[in-house]
Formats: structure tokens, sequence, C-alpha cells
């Protein structure tokens, strides 16, 4: 099992000196030996740029693979390989919320720095500060490399943290920002070994503003830990998610070319500007979006209305979107309803063969046919002769003003499984309509992040390449992106785990996963609320062993004294009384481990609204 990759604490304290640490040179050569430490009385150190300290050289291309030592054996990172995935030099890249950027700098020559202590010129307010990074150790071990830094805030105050980074060539797929098909060797061309980096996000003191970052020292030995960039993740005020669904893996299409996607989503809160959120995750290459509109659903295809053109990047009609990377498009003036089907639409250019999906979306969206162009502006949908039941790309609509979003972290029940096709009768969206119809608690949007056969501690699709599982990676590996990223997050409700214990998970490494997950969600000042497991007796794989997994695991849940902020009972809310391993006929959707509408109802009514939290 890998070790968690994404671990963080930060510790705030009073500055009282000057910033000293260990004197740096300026060094561009492979693994140049590293400057011998000052007396940190004597250095005090003013913060440079990143770019630099660069002293290290990742990236080589193909034709000269000798020119970069990224690992101090000869390997590196292909820059070919780099680019088809839309990850070239000076490239600006849209990590889960943080506005990165790779250097800008030709293969062969210095381009990342390997963290000693140095004091990096790094300023900005928000919620978390975001690393792009990768370990290099001998032989590609896989072992993360992990180190402690300090943040100084413009007001005197300083905070500490833990940044791990995983190796580029044996960490985990399920947490990479991006991952490529070759290594480039000094000796012998190159390898068809998957190569990684990663973004790693450790959070920032609220409402202090950030004025340098002190880099782990050096973790001694031959690993090192390589920083290609940082930069901070704006808190997103002013802002609330109305609609939102994970992706849950990369599989094949079509394949589409020339095409229009026309999605339809429910929103849950309303508000008067708009702007959608587009991501490649998982993906290998980058992908074109021609063009994109957002429109009132009439009937079917068609919109009410003219759809509202969307542009990207300050007015662009598309936008291309990296490897592993998103796309949030300007704000529109839009007025979004609560509590209503909107349809996006998407014009994708050129061939797209695979794309990153939700797979149960449990509502008819639309297709025009291949060749047929853009037809994103349309009112009417008669050029959408196709259907499509998956969410492609499209995975956020946001709407301008209100109090922010609840986050719901789940499974097949949250994702509606066995529910009623397009009537938005999921459990989050009951509780969205609750919200919206009440005027005591914050008329939060609520955002659905539940996968179908998605579990706690364990990845069901691994991360990276085609595939036709698309049960995600797991609740922890997709935090950052699915809860942390969202837009407007307040309060997060964990409702996972049959999965795990139907599949031979121990109710302690669930338990584990559960803490965990809260833990790092609350060190980002979210709220968090965990609901009991829902009984599964009846379905085929649900044993008496698997319930007793489920018991240990709700009894934790219930008796727990402080690593949640409160509890959801669902697993009270529909079982039989007189049989409580099995829930109650009415709510069962047939097959006694999803509950039909009625079932997801109760579950959504039996939440105190009161428990999401005040603004």
């Amino acid at each position: 099992m890998h070790r968690r990759l994404w671990t963080s604490s930060v510790t705030l304290l009073v500055a009282t000196a000057t910033a000293t640490g260990p004197a740096l040179t300026a060094a561009a050569q492979g693994r140049t030996a590293r400057p011998s430490a000052a007396p940190a009385a004597s250095v005090p150190h003013r913060p440079l740029p990143l770019e630099r300290l660069f002293d290290n050289r990742a990236i080589s291309d193909d034709t000269r693979p000798g020119a970069a030592d990224f690992d101090g054996s000869g390997h590196s990172l292909s820059a070919q390989d780099l680019s088809r995935a839309g990850w070239r030099p000076g490239a600006r890249l849209d990590l889960d919320g943080t506005p990165l950027r790779m250097p800008d700098r030709s293969p062969g020559t210095a381009d990342n720095v390997r963290a000693d202590g140095q004091h990096v010129q790094l300023t900005g307010r928000g919620s978390a500060l975001t690393f792009l990074v990768a370990a290099t150790s001998p032989g590609g071990a896989g072992e993360p490399v992990t180190g402690s830094g300090t943040l100084r805030y413009r007001d005197g105050s300083r905070g500490s943290y833990t940044l791990s980074a995983a190796d580029w060539r044996g960490g985990p797929l399920g947490t990479k920002a991006v991952a490529l098909p070759h290594l480039n060797a000094r000796e012998g061309g190159q390898l068809s070994e998957k190569a990684r980096l990663y973004a790693v996000t450790v959070p920032l003191e609220p409402g202090r503003t950030l004025s340098s970052v002190q880099l782990p020292a050096d973790p001694g030995g031959e690993a090192d830990l390589h920083v290609f960039d940082a930069a901070v993740r704006p808190a997103g005020d002013g802002w609330s998610g109305t609609w939102s669904a994970s992706t849950g893996g990369y599989t094949g299409t079509g394949p589409w070319q020339d095409q229009t996607l026309r999605l339809v989503v429910h929103t849950s809160a309303g508000g008067p500007r708009a702007r959608i959120r587009l991501e490649n995750t998982f993906a290998a290459e980058l992908v074109r979006i021609g063009h994109a509109s957002i429109a009132v659903q009439r009937e079917g295809a068609a919109t009410e209305g003219r759809p509202a053109r969307l542009t990207f990047g300050g007015g662009h009609a598309g936008t291309r979107i990296a490897a592993g990377a998103r796309a949030v498009s300007d704000p529109v003036g839009f007025d979004v309803p609560a509590d209503t089907n909107l349809l996006v639409s998407i014009h994708l250019p050129d061939p797209v063969s695979a794309a990153p999906v939700h797979s149960a979306a449990i509502q008819r969206s639309y297709l025009s046919e291949g060749g047929s162009g853009d037809r994103t502006g349309e009112s009417g949908g008669g050029a959408y002769t196709r259907s499509l039941s998956v969410w492609p790309f499209l995975t956020g609509v946001d709407v301008q003003g209100g109090p922010g979003s609840v986050v719901t972290l789940g499974d097949s029940i949250t994702d509606g499984v066995r529910s009623t096709e397009g009537a938005n009768a999921r459990w989050p969206d009951v509780l969205a309509r609750r919200l919206q119809g009440q005027g005591e608690a914050p008329r939060y949007g609520v955002l659905n992040h539940g996968i179908s056969a998605n579990r706690v501690v364990t990845d069901r699709y691994p991360g990276d390449g085609v595939s036709a599982d698309t049960a995600g990676v797991s609740a922890r590996h997709r935090l950052e992106r699915d809860v942390l990223g969202q837009t407007g997050a307040r309060t997060v409700i964990l409702f996972e785990g049959i999965n795990d214990v139907r599949w031979g998970t121990p109710a302690g490494e669930v338990i584990d996963g559960m803490k965990a997950i809260a833990a790092r969600a609350r060190e980002r000042g979210l709220r968090v609320l965990v609901a009991t497991i829902t009984p599964c007796e009846g379905y085929k794989d649900c044993t008496p062993t698997v319930n007793a997994q489920r018991l240990a695991v709700n009894a934790f849940v219930r008796g727990d004294t402080g690593h949640f902020d409160g509890v959801l009972d669902f697993d009270a809310a529909i079982r039989d009384p007189q049989r409580p391993a099995r829930m109650l006929p009415e709510y069962d959707s047939g097959d006694h481990l999803h509950p039909g509408d009625a079932g997801l109802r109760a579950l959504a009514e039996s939440i105190d609204l009161s428990d999401l939290g005040d603004v």
C-alpha cells in the first residue's frame, strides 16, 4: 500500500527574526552538487522567484536525451510527450483551481529546483498553496519524499507545512496531475515506462496574505523533492456551485469529430451570472473546445430562448485543455433559475476517441451527427439526432452570489442509481430543493460527487489510461478535485463505505479512511458531516459478514468523539425496524442495495438543515 501522499499540516507562528537558511548558488547542471550551508546567523535571505533558483534539468528533447538528468541516473521527461499533453514550456495549467505554469524553459536547460530550504518569493491570498512536484529516488522506488517548510505572511506571522511528493516513476497514478508514456534515457534511448508529475496542496491561514515560502530542506541520501512551480489557489469568493459531477474514468468514444454535445444538467441554487467548468481528467493528451453555450432547457434538446455564448480566457471563443487540467469559462450574464434543467453545449472540432466521463448521469443528453459542425448557438434541437447517457468533460456549473455549496461525497446511492431517469430524484437533488424552499438555513448550492461503485480507500479505476471501468479513484484520492477544489465549498457530507465492506476491506481500514478525509477537509476549513452506511441484506453479496463490518463502521460513526462535525443517521432513516439489516420495502428500489425514489427522499428529509452550518 502506498503511504499517504497528501498529508499536510500547518502551524501558525509569530515571526520575530529575520529569515535565514542555507546559501544557494545558481546551478543549471543536472544533479550539480549542492552548495554548502553558511552559518544561519550570518546569511540573511531575500526571497527569489522560483525560476531563479532552478538547479536541475528534468526535460529533454527525444533527439537529445542526454541533455537532461532528472534523477541522477540519466533519465528525464520527454519534451514531446509533454507537448502532446498540453504541458509545453510556459503552458498555463488550471489544476483543481490553482493557476500553475510549466517552466518556460527549453529542453535541456534548468527547469526545476531540488528543495533544500530555499526562500521563494510567492505572494497571494487564498485557501491553499499548490506545488507542482515530483520526487526522484534510486530506481524509482515509489516511496514519497517528505519534508517541512515555512510559510511567511505579509503581517509577519509564519506557518509551518509538510509537503510529500510521490516518485516520478513509481508513485500512484490515482493522484497524479499528469502521466506521460515514456522516459528518456541517456543510455539506451527511450523507455516505455510512465512518468508522473503531481500537484500537492497545503492549507494557508485564512485571511492572511502570503509573502514567501521556504522550501523543505534536503531530505538526505539520493532522494530529492523537485519543485517546478508553486501558486496560491484563490478562495473563489462571490461564487457558488449549482451543479457538478465527478469524473469516474476515461473511456472510449465514437470517435467524435466536428460534433456538438448538448448536456442536460439540473441546478440547485440560482444566480444572475454563470460559468461552466470543463475538465480533461485522466487524459494523456490535450483536447480542443471549439465553442460552448448555456441555456435553459425547453424540451429535449431545444432551448428556452437563444443560448448564451460562453468564452474562455478573457474572450476567446474556445480553449485547449491540457491533460489532467481544467478550463473555467468567463462569467456570462445569464439568469440561472434554481431547480431547473440547463443545456450546456460543447463543440468538439477535432477527433476525440476517448473522454473523461461521469457514467451514471441518470439523465438523457444529446449529440449531433459527426461532421455537423458547431451547433452550440442553435435554439432548436433538430440537429441533435443522437442521445447520451453520460456527462463527458463537463464537471461544474457555478452561479454568482449565494452562500456557497454543500458537497456530497459518495457512491452509487448518492449518484442516484436506480432512481427515475430525468426526474432529478437523487437525494442531493431533494436536499437542494429543501434548501431553496426555506428561509431558516443558508440556501447553499448542492454539488453531487457520487460515483457508482466508488470506494473510500481503494481505487477501482487506476487513475490513468482508457478503460471501461468508470468507478473512479478512491474518495481519498479524489478529495482534492471533488471536494476541496469545488466552488464555494462550505460543508462536505461523506456517505460511503458499503462498497469497501462488500468487497473485502476491513471496517478498521474504512474508518481510518473516513478519519483521514475528515481531517484533511477540516484542515481546509470545511464542516464535515458523516452518514451511517445503509443496509443491504438481500443483495447478492451482502452477507452476514459484510453486515457485521457495516455495523462496525456505523458504531464508530455514531460514537465518534471529535473527528466529524456531525452525524447523519441514514441507516436509521430507511432500515426496516423488524429486519434492521434490510431496507423498508417501500424505500427499496428492488435490488435491496439502492433506495428507490421514496428511499432517496427519506434520506434527504432526515437531514436537519441546521447541521449544514451557517454562512
